[in-house]
């Protein structure tokens, strides 16, 4: 009898254990961090609250080559981690860790009054994410995500690479095209010399 009662007892405590930590789980709130997480083999997770970050700009049928063949229309939406923004509006240039995700969605032109112009539809046609990080080499990397599944960083022999680098007005990254971040940086002193240059010859 006093062994059953040890064991129902025992049995108690564990039960109260395991209910107790899957409530603290499920009453964890999500995620909130804005720093770049890897998984155990080095890829890059996907930022999934990156809605929630400082928005950049957006642009419609953007591209850095003539456009050709292209037989529909498309929007980026470009987002930021708070903590590299807030980092940027003190110095006028990005902090290690910044993550700039490029959403890209489709376009549409007919839907309820819309009688002209193009809106952003639900369409997601992909994410990248450029992030700086010194251990790579030029400081920072560029992610495809194929949805949200972990993913490594492009070649750094892709042309992204040096189209930024010859290109980008702060940091090799196109604060030309952040119109709330544009003016800060000439204010910082912090354009490229590459981007001052473009714009001289204007």
């Amino acid at each position: 009898m006093k062994i059953r009662m040890l064991l129902v007892i025992s049995l108690s405590i564990v039960m109260m254990f395991v209910v107790g930590s899957r409530v603290t789980r499920a009453q964890a709130p999500a995620s909130t961090s804005d720093t770049p997480r890897f998984t155990q083999d080095g890829k890059l997770e996907f930022p999934a609250n990156y809605r929630e970050w400082i928005y950049l700009t957006s642009g419609l049928n953007m591209s850095y080559a003539p456009r050709m063949g292209m037989n529909h229309d498309m929007f980026d939406n470009v987002f930021v981690n708070p903590s590299a923004y807030k980092a940027f509006l003190e110095t006028g240039t990005w902090p290690d860790q910044t993550m700039l995700v490029l959403e890209l969605r489709g376009a549409g032109s007919k839907a309820s009054i819309n009688k002209s112009g193009h809106f952003q539809d639900g369409d997601v046609m992909g994410h990248e994410v450029h992030l700086k990080d010194k251990r790579v080499p030029g400081g920072w990397a560029f992610y495809g995500f194929d949805e949200t599944k972990p993913t490594t960083p492009f070649p750094h022999d892709m042309d992204c690479y040096k189209c930024h680098e010859q290109h980008g007005a702060v940091d090799t990254t196109f604060v030309q095209f952040y119109p709330t971040l544009l003016k800060l940086a000439e204010q910082k002193g912090t354009l490229s010399a590459a981007y001052k240059k473009e714009e001289e010859k204007k």
